[in-house]
């Protein structure tokens, strides 16, 4: 019998870069080049990074770690994160980001606008890891930190960073020091730094989206809107629109497909493909009660996807089917939050043809389908 293989664990560019800049410090301090520096990370653990490179000239030392993702399909896997450290004029230590680490520049995250986009727990590393070598060696100095990553502009663009308005590279980030494959937490708490940056923003009405696709057509839809308005929230539905009622934002849109929109109507709020199957017998009442005959009816009651049922409407001009789909979609979004919002859902197919619209606003006894 096959073992389901276990999937390794990987450590955050936080962890990377506190490793790099303890064993910069002491190399400044000692004058050694140093091979490997030990950590303790958030969760409480101790542990040994191998280094790529140490340095150190008198007045500087550098010493950088490749960050290993593990099993997580992780776009800065493979990154070199480097430290580079000197001794500040002032006491404290300072820390700042240099080539490929992204700048802030946009409010809504937990870094001011300006400042390099390390975020506020590998600070709180970093700056502990200086403290504890400072205390090993008896000194009481200031400390200047700047971390960079060669390449991170590049490997930006495969994140979320231009959206959020950090330019320039990639951000330091990590709460528990590990990076969980595969983590859904890691996914959650992209969609809520992104609702916070939209609220930040003044955005009053998001869109929330199944994916990249998706996106591009709620654009062309939304043209009015700015690029923060538009949140890519992939299978979690009813965690994002959750987030949505919980920062005060008044109105979301929902623009997908036939496949995963067929699951939100029926009150399916994950719609990883895994997560439930689409109910044929609701999609077979909903295309009754818009006026398919009984041979059409059947015919999506034994159909194979929801897509080949969105194909057997469009086939009959059975559109009214679309509308009311996305009536269901909206009733079902508002059901999950408890109301409070006004909810429109848009439907697509592949090619970004406009299948149906709905708008609800809780309480409403009336749909609008011809979209606000």
């Amino acid at each position: 019998m096959e073992t389901k293989k276990t999937l390794r664990e990987g450590y955050t560019t936080g962890s990377c870069a506190t490793a790099a800049t303890k064993a910069a410090l002491t190399a400044l301090i000692t004058g050694q080049v140093q091979a490997e520096a030990t950590i303790r990370i958030p969760i409480g653990r101790v542990v040994t990074f191998s280094l790529a490179s140490c340095s150190f000239d008198g007045e500087t030392a550098t010493a950088s770690v490749v960050k290993d993702g593990g099993d997580d399909p992780d776009a800065t896997h493979g990154a070199l994160i480097v430290s580079t450290v000197s001794w500040a004029s002032s006491p404290g230590v300072h820390i700042d980001g240099s080539e490929g680490v992204g700048r802030v520049t946009k409010p809504g995250l937990p870094v001011p606008v300006g400042e390099a986009a390390i975020n506020p727990v590998p600070r709180q590393m970093i700056r502990e890891a200086v403290n504890e070598v400072l205390a090993q060696y008896g000194l009481h100095r200031g400390v200047k930190v700047v971390i960079s990553v060669p390449g991170g502009e590049e490997i930006a663009k495969k994140t979320l960073n231009p959206r959020l308005g950090i330019i320039g590279g990639i951000s330091i980030l990590g709460t528990r020091g590990i990076v969980v494959p595969f983590s859904t937490a890691a996914y959650r708490a992209s969609i809520v730094q992104a609702l916070q940056v939209a609220k930040a923003n003044g955005c009053r009405h998001v869109v929330i989206t199944t994916g990249g696709r998706s996106e591009k057509y709620a654009m062309q839809e939304y043209p009015h809107l700015p690029e923060e308005a538009f949140i890519e929230m992939g299978d979690f539905v009813g965690f994002t629109l959750k987030q949505c009622k919980r920062l005060g934002i008044k109105m979301v849109s929902m623009v997908g497909m036939m496949g995963k929109f067929s699951k939100v109507a029926q009150g399916v709020m994950m719609v990883h493909s895994k997560s439930a199957p689409v109910d044929f017998g609701f999609l077979a009442a909903i295309a009754e009660q818009a006026g398919a005959g009984p041979e059409l009816v059947a015919a999506v009651r034994g159909a194979n996807t929801a897509a080949q049922v969105g194909d057997m409407m469009q086939e009959a001009g059975c559109m009214k089917f679309f509308e009311l789909l996305c009536e269901a979609c909206c009733q079902a979004a508002l059901h999950e939050v408890g109301g409070g919002l006004t909810v429109a859902t848009s439907i697509y197919t592949m090619n970004g043809q406009q299948l149906g619209k709905a708008v609800q606003t809780d309480g409403d006894d009336e749909v609008d389908r011809c979209g606000c």
